[in-house]
């Protein structure tokens, strides 16, 4: 991880990417950027870090929030080094800052923390039908 550029022409090469603009529950007026259907549910600034990291971009976390959040849980951004100090990009499959949210929305559900949440949820609500029915013999 990176630390935090001291000159102010050095951070100007690095984007910021909020957790709400690749969060699909969010608007575009409430600040998301990409399509709904190409964002993912409720993303945190570790998974966005996690992924660019990843994929060998140059990213740190600062403990900031997007104008329009009002929930505070969904706190930080994230900066990534689009452009080295001669102007050329870090890496050419990320061009453009839609680029870089468009995959990491697409990458987020791909994270272990995330299929393991979703098949842990599988089998708790199986457990929980479970008991529902020994309830119902019960009475």
């Amino acid at each position: 991880m990176a630390d935090l550029p001291q000159n102010p022409a050095d951070r100007d090469r690095f984007i910021c990417i909020y957790p709400i603009y690749i969060n699909s529950k969010k608007t575009l007026a409430e600040g998301r950027r990409i399509p709904s259907e190409k964002a993912v549910e409720n993303p945190s600034c570790a998974e966005i870090r996690d992924v660019l990291m990843a994929a060998g971009m140059n990213v740190y976390v600062e403990n900031k929030i997007h104008p329009r959040e009002w929930n505070r849980d969904f706190r930080g951004r994230v900066r990534v080094q689009m452009k080295q100090a001669d102007g050329s990009l870090c890496q050419d499959k990320f061009p453009s800052r839609k680029q870089v949210m468009f995959y990491v929305a697409e990458m987020i559900p791909k994270l272990k923390t995330r299929t393991q949440k979703s098949g842990g949820g599988d089998t708790s609500s199986q457990q929980g039908e479970g008991g529902k029915k020994s309830k119902k013999k019960k009475k």
